[in-house]
């Protein structure tokens, strides 16, 4: 098999027509071998509970967003065995959140990412980490690039 040249295309692509990240508004914004960045608009009227503070659930799904991503980044398919989120600020203006991961383990069966969620000023909302389940290998995207 072919190895894929341009990777981050190649990943763009395979999240196209990827109902949940579309039908919620995550944005892949960078991707690199090893790591990648997403992001979400969080607006009030869609994400805010009756306390006036962006869902838990919310923040959750973005911090989730990331690791399909990451995990592709270097040829693997990965399912969440295991997530982490230690919040540090509540989410209590509306704006664009992004979460930036990178890979601290990569062993046979299992990934470890560790991803950082924050706001457009570079203020930490929270600190992710996620236990991975490797599924199978993408053999098209290079292990390293």
């Amino acid at each position: 098999m072919e190895l894929v040249k341009d990777v981050p295309s190649y990943i763009l692509k395979m999240y196209e027509g990827n109902y949940f990240m579309n039908d919620f508004g995550i944005n892949i914004e960078n991707i690199r071998c090893g790591s990648a960045v997403v992001s979400l608009d969080i607006v009030k009227e869609k994400h805010f509970n009756h306390r006036g503070v962006c869902h838990g659930g919310v923040l959750t799904a973005l911090a989730d967003a990331v690791l399909g991503v990451t995990g592709a980044s270097v040829g693997e398919m990965v399912a969440t065995m295991c997530e982490n989120m230690n919040f540090i600020r509540p989410v209590s203006k509306e704006g664009r959140y992004y979460v930036k991961s990178h890979i601290t383990h990569h062993g046979k069966t299992t990934m470890v990412i560790a991803s950082r969620m924050y706001d457009e000023d570079g203020n930490t909302i929270c600190t992710i980490s996620d236990t991975m389940y490797i599924i199978k290998s993408f053999e098209e995207i290079p292990r390293q690039w």
